[in-house]
């Protein structure tokens, strides 16, 4: 199943900073329903505290909850379907607790947070949402026994704690958000994380069979995101090169040893994007498509761009047949 770059990049986004928290489910499946759950996060019982340094989003990450991210403000019909999942979820919520003979408290039950890039006065309107000082502009809530609330992205106030969250936004927002990650300290774990989701996005983008006006928008923003990536992934190729020259002791050691680090750091890269590129494109990355990796990650500069370009019209059979002879 294909996804589009944005889809791809907030499952992600939220799989890789929620997993240390606890247990992230992608495109989780209702018990016996044809309906998907973008994000499906479950707080990990050993956790005592949650960490601040991810802001809103460590806030959110206390309690069970559906994460559904939209690049465009929801319809209607996709509001009342995201609730129609949530509901389904606390009914197997509750029939597992029965089976453990558990009581559950409304603090224990799933909530929803539609997280969308922006949203009009009218659809606000229309929920009837109302808002909560203690969580700040941009964060509405639909009533107290539905259980949902919805994140405007570009309604949240402009501190570090939205930070995390305004990294998915728009224009402006997004821009923004992009050049307060590269302000980070380098030393930042997460600033390198981010940056690298940011690159693969910006590539899944490029690599796309068509680029509107909003995608032409997007790899702007993300531009300055991708040069300090791959500044950061050759210093750091450096660093362990030098790192095995000392160790070897001599001049040439060192030498030899920077080259390779070089040479590590496009490779770590490489398999990174591609198997980024490989998940949006099939669904998955099976052991057959995971076997064919080296082999796409050692052509050289020219047909390995050739094939990013290709990929989106390749059959998996034809990846297959190349690249497994």
């Amino acid at each position: 199943m294909a996804r589009n770059p944005f889809d791809q990049f907030s499952k992600q986004f939220f799989e890789e900073f929620l997993t240390p928290l606890g247990q992230v489910r992608i495109n989780y499946e209702i018990p016996g329903e044809a309906k998907f759950v973008d994000i499906w996060f479950i707080p990990s019982p050993s956790k005592t505290t949650v960490p601040e340094d991810l802001g809103l989003l460590s806030r959110i990450a206390q309690t069970p909850c559906l994460l559904e991210p939209y690049r465009k403000q929801p319809t209607n019909r996709e509001i009342r379907s995201c609730l129609y999942k949530l509901y389904h979820l606390e009914a197997e919520t509750q029939r597992e607790a029965k089976r453990e003979e558990e009581k559950i408290s409304d603090q224990q039950l799933p909530q929803l947070w539609i997280i969308t890039t922006s949203c009009s006065e009218r659809l606000l309107e229309d929920l009837n949402v109302t808002q909560d000082e203690t969580w700040g502009e941009g964060i509405y809530f639909l009533g107290k026994i539905l259980l949902t609330r919805i994140i405007v992205i570009d309604r949240l106030n402009r501190t570090p704690d939205t930070l995390w969250l305004r990294i998915l936004g728009k224009g402006l927002t997004q821009k923004q958000a992009v050049e307060e990650v590269i302000a980070l300290p380098a030393q930042d774990s997460k600033r390198n994380q981010i940056l690298r989701l940011l690159y693969s996005w910006k590539i899944s983008i490029e690599v796309g069979t068509q680029i509107d006006l909003e995608d032409t928008e997007v790899i702007m923003n993300l531009s300055q995101a991708y040069l300090e990536w791959e500044e950061q992934t050759q210093l750091r190729g450096i660093e362990q090169g030098i790192e095995q020259g000392i160790e070897r002791g001599i001049e040439q050691g060192i030498e030899r040893g920077i080259e390779r680090g070089i040479e590590q750091g496009i490779e770590q890269e490489r398999r990174q994007l591609l198997e980024n590129l490989l998940t949006a494109r099939f669904g998955e990355v099976d052991s057959q498509l995971a076997a064919m990796i080296p082999a796409i990650i050692s052509l050289n500069n020219q047909e390995y761009a050739a094939l990013l370009l290709q990929l989106p019209s390749l059959s998996r059979e034809d990846l297959l047949a190349r690249f497994n002879q």
